[in-house]
């Protein structure tokens, strides 16, 4: 367990899931509050991790308790409430617009070429949800919901904990052209990422860090595929793929067919939130294209990046706590410019 200081902010790194048993999970200590008020050292928005101090202080407790056992049931569940936070937060900023089903009024986001059929964890979504709605009735919006599953999502897989504000409100709309247009590919060039996260206010550190969230979690074959047959419209493999892991992607994903087929993003310990992912792009075998661009790509920063994360986990792990606060803060709704919804798959 490492304990380290960042501009007044406690990141607490957890190197192992054995360590989490013992650990204390109503609000990680951090005063939850029901105020919506801004604070110092760049925690800002009207938001605040001592929100749900005294409307809701058993909300995380509540969080937890579901994620655990979703994920006893299913390990990828962590991987997909992850994705779902940042899939949300990218596109009309971090406003549960991702959970909102097709109605006369919506067109929901979940049709998006991002989100189609690879999208997942919104049943897990649901059950917290309605557990909140039992104990404290229209307080816990969903968009803190999204961003509480992914801390917790974290930390049970053996990642860091972060001080999360709190108090974003729920939109109304949705935008399924924000969501084709906003979230980026997994065939993206670096040049690609870097344009997409500047767009969004994150930089190159934030972009290689929460690309870290790849260390747990799966990947279609129709996702790398490229790679393997037609990298660059010649009909040849991508060449920074190393050779054995090329063979043995091409036996799980041939050339025709198999597009559902999965792969492990990090093979090394796919459960397990560590930096082994650096470590295997160093190596030349970042499973897409998206991930080996960090290194290849040409970018100085971001292959310092990589090489300093795969060195010093708990360096890794100070920096996602921090990238993940930064997106979790991208343009939320606060106070009476949104809604709490009854249930995150409708407006009220």
């Amino acid at each position: 367990m490492h304990f380290i200081k960042l501009n007044n902010l406690l990141v607490i790194a957890l190197v192992s899931t054995s360590l989490l048993s013992s650990y204390a999970y109503p609000g990680f200590n951090f005063d939850w509050g029901g105020r919506n008020h801004g604070s110092r050292g760049g925690i800002s928005y009207g938001l605040s991790p001592q929100f749900y101090q005294f409307s809701c202080p058993q909300a995380n407790d509540i969080v937890m308790s579901v994620l655990e056992k979703a994920m006893a049931k299913n390990m990828r569940i962590a991987a997909s409430l992850l994705r779902l936070h940042f899939h949300d937060c990218f596109v009309q900023g971090c406003d549960a617009s991702i959970l909102l089903d097709d109605s006369p009024a919506i067109v929901s986001e979940k049709n998006s070429g991002p989100n189609k059929n690879s999208i997942r964890g919104f049943e897990v979504i649901d059950e917290i949800k309605a557990k909140l709605e039992e104990a404290c009735p229209q307080t816990v919006s969903c968009a803190d919901i999204l961003a509480l599953a992914a801390r917790g999502s974290t930390i049970l897989s053996g990642g860091p904990n972060w001080e999360l504000p709190l108090g974003r409100r729920d939109s109304r709309t949705a935008s399924l052209i924000g969501s084709n247009n906003n979230i980026p590919p997994p065939n993206a060039t670096i040049q690609n990422l870097i344009t997409f996260f500047k767009r969004q206010g994150l930089d190159e550190v934030d972009l290689v860090a929460l690309s870290g969230a790849h260390t747990i979690g799966v990947a279609r074959c129709a996702t790398f595929k490229q790679r393997l047959y037609n990298q660059n419209g010649k009909n040849e493999a991508d060449v920074s793929i190393e050779r054995t892991f090329y063979f043995g992607l091409k036996t799980m994903c041939p050339r025709s067919g198999g597009d559902n087929n999965i792969s492990p993003l990090d093979f090394g310990s796919p459960r397990m939130f560590d930096n082994t992912y650096f470590k295997f792009i160093l190596q030349g075998r970042g499973l897409l294209n998206s991930d080996q661009v960090l290194l290849s790509g040409g970018v100085i920063k971001t292959q310092e990046l990589v090489k300093k994360y795969a060195q010093d986990e708990a360096f890794f792990f100070q920096q996602f706590a921090m990238s993940m606060i930064k997106l979790g803060n991208l343009r939320p709704i606060t106070g009476f410019n949104g809604q709490v919804r009854k249930n995150c798959r409708r407006v009220n």
